[in-house]
């Protein structure tokens, strides 16, 4: 999925490197407190369009371990909004994970990838250096209902090869719970797909009333987004400071590294979330549309390699098609050690195949370099 705001705002994610190894079990305490995020509004397109709930990143955190970008949506009528609809755009350094709880997305992507996604099935697709894709609800879908998740690549993997995988986890079942494991491993059952850094991924069901007590890692953050129902969040031993507060649908609550055991409390309608984990990253990122560098000169040189790629199939830049914003204001890429700035890379993007409607322009790029923030 693309970022679709036209002035987005380039994110500056810290984060505080690796957390503490194995040792003895830790609670939620007044300096290890849950946090609960509340999910910020983002139409996808016009007025009609469908939205989406953006709970990361924001300026109270930018990441857990190495997720750094989660749109959650639906259910959404799809006769009313018009669906998903994104032309191709382009990601750099940056992993996206499909997962959809209804309906089905038609991805198409410029390393010759076509697959249909559906519910309860991973599709992982890898940017590394450079990759552009597009995402379409199909025409069968009545009720798009998913999340959208972006995972940082390290700096030792972000010039990987461009690529794409599937996978559907088989459906873990317990006393009034139900799991699937999509990344890393959880209740004894573990993902076949690599991860460049240790991660976790996992759709939780759980009926009224259950409970169900997690072990986990403890290098890991945490992060559990309710999709449906309410759910109690708290670490067996732990009292205060968040422990057992009840999380709302829709939004995010974050555990700090450390805690060993996880237990999640449905209300009475029942409850569905993902769950998710990983050791921090450590490093420090930007984010800007849809790419992710280690500064400003990065983001902007991505900006021009992606605009001369549409330049040579004839789309010209934003301001000469009447869009606002323009092309980028930005100061340009800094130049290199005894040399020039780089020149425009046409071909670090190719284009999926059999597009319907031409990809999309970035938008202008802020003015002004932005300074790190905490994280």
């Amino acid at each position: 999925m693309s970022n679709p705001e036209r002035a987005p705002e380039e994110t500056v994610c810290v984060s505080p490197g690796p957390g503490p190894g194995p040792g003895p079990a830790a609670a939620l305490t007044p300096d290890r407190a849950l946090e609960i995020l509340e999910p910020r509004e983002v139409p996808l397109g016009g007025l009609r369009a469908m939205g989406v709930r953006r709970t990361l990143p924001q300026r109270e955190r930018s990441l857990i371990g190495a997720w750094c970008f989660l749109d959650h949506y639906g259910p959404d009528d799809v006769a009313t909004t018009g669906g998903m609809d994104v032309a191709a755009h382009p990601h750099i350094g940056l992993q996206t994970v499909s997962w959809l709880f209804s309906g089905e997305i038609e991805h198409r992507d410029s390393a010759g990838f076509h697959a249909i996604v559906r519910p309860g099935e991973l599709n992982l697709m890898t940017a590394g250096r450079g990759i552009s894709h597009s995402e379409r609800s199909t025409p069968a879908t009545t009720t798009l209902h998913g999340a959208q998740l972006w995972i940082a690549l390290p700096e030792r993997r972000r010039g990987i090869a461009a690529g794409f995988e599937h996978y559907g986890p088989p459906e873990l079942k317990g006393s009034g719970w139900r799991a699937q494991v999509f990344l890393g491993s959880l209740l004894g059952d573990r993902s076949p797909i690599r991860t460049h850094t240790p991660l976790l991924g996992a759709e939780i069901g759980l009926d009224p009333g259950a409970v169900l007590d997690l072990g986990l890692d403890t290098v890991f953050e945490h992060g559990v987004l309710v999709d449906l129902g309410t759910v109690a969040v708290e670490s067996p031993g732990g009292t205060v400071a968040g422990a057992g507060r009840t999380v709302e649908k829709d939004r995010l609550a974050f555990l700090p590294a450390g805690i060993a055991r996880l237990r999640l409390t449905a209300g009475a309608e029942g409850a569905r979330l993902l769950l998710l984990g990983g050791e921090p990253l450590g490093e420090r990122i930007v984010m800007w549309w849809n790419f992710i560098g280690r500064d400003h000169d990065e983001i902007a040189q991505a900006r021009i390699d992606w605009q001369a790629r549409l330049a040579a199939i004839g789309v010209p830049e934003p301001a000469e098609r009447g869009v606002a914003g323009g092309p980028s204001r930005a100061p340009a890429p800094a130049a290199r050690p005894g040399g020039d700035a780089p020149p425009p890379d046409p071909d670090r993007f190719d284009l999926p195949r059999d597009e319907p409607e031409p990809p999309l322009s970035a938008p202008a790029l802020p003015v002004a370099r932005l300074l790190p923030r905490k994280q």
